[in-house]
């Protein structure tokens, strides 16, 4: 997208902001696939969409409503109904991310679509009846998978690999190279954004800066990928590489938020940024504020921000020279 054309969607989105709600609230949707979703928490697990993490990086004035849901595909999110109840929300202003293609790619037909025809019509749709409800399309594609092998693995299927130990696939050799898995299904979103002047965000190469820059074993860290006995809650260890753990998805939904902003120059000013989060819906690093204030005197900066959203919490115990700083943020209170 153009210089000018980017300017006159910001004059537009800040017409559509100065005209929208009392609140004064922008909803940034998110429609995609497990890599964004919003996971299971029960039993301390540690899965996370980057999705699910998005709101720790943006002020109250912008809220964060995932609908990317496990498996989905361009195809099965609207063919199940999903998109119809995110345009019954969409209001003047608000902005949707599209994301798709790890299903895209599989050969079930309920899921399948392909590049430069049925995935393009698709994105199209989204983009076009987005627009039409008043927001704001972001097209993206698809981040990348975690695979330096040297030869690629019997299963493909992302929904199998996350049900995989570590013991399943221990024999699995590495490279030092991140091989591409999406080809032309990473292309599309780009193509489609510049035949319809959309803005797009290229999660594909900033997650592939990410995880090449890593390593192969620096890499590990992103995912749900642990030696048996070394996870409580995967005793037999996993060796997932694509979904991401807490860390991971906090770190690739840092990553988009600031090309979210680099894209889109409006939401610069409702960027925000906390060395920890505290939640109960598991959009932070931890559930617990006492884990927080600890991992917070760990650490050896100067100051230490502590954001919380929403809920009631009891004020800990710190010195009167404390160097840790709360942020109370979506209605969060402290007794």
């Amino acid at each position: 997208m153009n210089k000018l054309s980017k300017m006159l969607l910001s004059l537009v989105a800040v017409f559509l902001l100065t005209a929208a709600t009392p609140d004064k609230t922008t909803t940034i949707f998110i429609i995609g696939d497990s890599t964004a979703a919003n996971k299971d928490l029960s039993k301390g697990k540690l899965e996370r969409g980057w999705g699910m993490a998005l709101q720790c990086y943006f002020d109250d004035d912008i809220i964060v409503d995932n609908h990317a849901v496990n498996g989905r595909s361009s195809k099965s999110f609207m063919d199940e109904g999903r998109w119809d109840k995110v345009l019954e929300k969409i209001k003047p202003g608000d902005y949707v991310i599209i994301q798709f293609g790890h299903n895209d790619e599989k050969a079930q037909p309920n899921r399948h679509t392909d590049p430069g025809s049925t995935f393009d019509y698709n994105l199209a749709k989204y983009v076009r009846e987005t627009r039409e409800h008043g927001g704001i399309p972001v097209l993206m594609n698809a981040v990348v998978r975690r695979n330096f092998l040297r030869l690629p693995p019997e299963i493909a299927d992302d929904e199998q690999l996350r049900n995989m130990s570590f013991n399943d696939m221990k024999n699995l050799v590495e490279g030092d190279s991140l091989n591409d898995t999406h080809g032309l299904y990473r292309v599309a979103p780009r193509d489609v954004a510049r035949r319809m002047n959309c803005h797009f965000i290229d999660a594909n190469q900033i997650t592939h800066d990410l995880e090449q820059g890593l390593g192969t074993e620096g890499s590990k860290k992103l995912h749900m990928w642990f030696l048996p006995d070394t996870e409580p809650t995967e005793p037999k260890g996993k060796q997932d590489n694509t979904h991401y753990n807490i860390y991971g998805a906090h770190v690739v939904a840092r990553l988009l938020a600031d090309a979210l902003c680099e894209e889109i120059p409006l939401l610069k000013a409702h960027r925000t940024e906390a060395d920890f989060t505290v939640d109960k819906l598991g959009r932070g690093q931890y559930f617990d504020l006492k884990e927080a204030v600890a991992a917070a005197q760990a650490s050896s900066k100067a100051e230490t921000t502590i954001q919380i959203l929403g809920g009631e919490w009891e004020r800990p115990q710190l010195p009167k020279k404390s160097r840790i700083r709360f942020i109370l943020r979506q209605g969060a209170t402290m007794r």
